[in-house]
């Protein structure tokens, strides 16, 4: 079964680098520049498996894009880990309330990535 997942980051060397680390494991990957175009690539693509957002991102925010994502029946119990430089547990908390699944601090360790998500998708 191929791991389907939508990674959300402004970074493009982020993006670049989360879809190295998962296409390199097989897990199909489709990229959002931030949460606005992160809506809209959900409304392209079968539901994905798994998130993957940032926090902080242009136009709408990882915590904004986590409650619209939350509000829609269809992507509820999808998975959503946060990946981010932000390690404040207020941050935390406020993701875990919006509905986040994981937190992972940027830089991130590749092989850690792709287990925590076959963990949250399998």
């Amino acid at each position: 079964m191929t791991i389907q997942v939508l990674a959300v980051d402004d970074s493009r060397t982020m993006r670049d680098m989360v879809r190295l680390a998962l296409t390199s494991e097989g897990i199909q990957t489709h990229l959002a520049e931030d949460g606005v175009h992160g809506l809209e690539v959900l409304d392209e693509i079968s539901p994905p498996d798994a998130i993957i957002t940032d926090i902080n991102m242009p136009r709408m925010d990882g915590f904004g894009f986590i409650d619209a994502v939350r509000t829609r029946e269809e992507f509820r119990s999808i998975p959503i880990l946060v990946l981010t430089t932000e390690s404040a547990s207020e941050m935390k908390a406020r993701a875990r309330e919006a509905g986040a699944t994981g937190w992972i601090v940027k830089p991130f360790d590749p092989a850690k990535l792709v287990k925590a998500l076959r963990m949250v998708a399998g």
